[in-house]
């Protein structure tokens, strides 16, 4: 049997269907334990930190007898994120149409297995265009094209994908913050080292 493989920067879908950024693997400071830094894609979008084999562990079935899925978390895949995805995979793949949809009064169903249930396709599609676009300037670019048509959900997602937070503020103050952290960004872009 293959051993499952983290992926630094994946997107992973909790069994109480919760979708989730995996940041990186860390190591305990003193216990030098291997833990997984992930950060929810709903809500406030909150850092947390698990033991790395709690992370990768299966659904204790006697607990959550009715659990979804196998695993505790599972990848899921944006559309056009890896072209060598499972059957089994695509099922769960994130699309523009299911995105936005985590987090509803009410509703817990993070990820549609079709996309059928979408309401809100705009917000997706926008977000959708900011996370594909391939580099900093493409991303202001997007940024700009879309001033008119932000929101505070919208600013806030395009900010966590960066790992950075735009504070409160008036929708206009919040996208000026935004385009100011993409422009720098832009501008050390081709300088960095890699």
């Amino acid at each position: 049997m293959k051993e499952r493989e983290l992926v630094a920067g994946g997107f992973y879908r909790h069994f109480k269907n919760k979708l989730y950024q995996v940041k990186c693997v860390a190591y305990h400071s003193e216990t030098k334990e291997k833990m997984v830094v992930y950060q929810a894609l709903y809500g406030d979008f909150s850092v947390y930190v698990r033991p790395y084999d709690m992370f990768m562990g299966e659904v204790n079935r006697v607990k959550y007898p009715d659990a979804g899925q196998r695993y505790r978390f599972e990848q899921v895949f944006l559309r056009g994120e890896d072209s060598d995805i499972s059957a089994d995979a695509q099922k769960k793949e994130i699309t523009a149409d299911n995105y936005m949809d985590a987090e509803k009064p009410g509703d817990n169903s993070v990820i549609s297995d079709t996309g059928a249930d979408v309401t809100d396709g705009e917000a997706d599609e926008r977000l959708m265009r900011f996370l594909d676009a391939e580099s900093y300037a493409q991303k202001l670019e997007v940024l700009s094209a879309l001033k008119n048509n932000l929101d505070d959900k919208l600013i806030d997602a395009m900010a966590a994908s960066m790992d950075v937070e735009i504070l409160p503020g008036n929708s206009e103050e919040r996208y000026v913050s935004l385009r100011k952290c993409i422009q720098a960004r832009a501008k050390y872009e081709c300088t960095r080292l890699r």
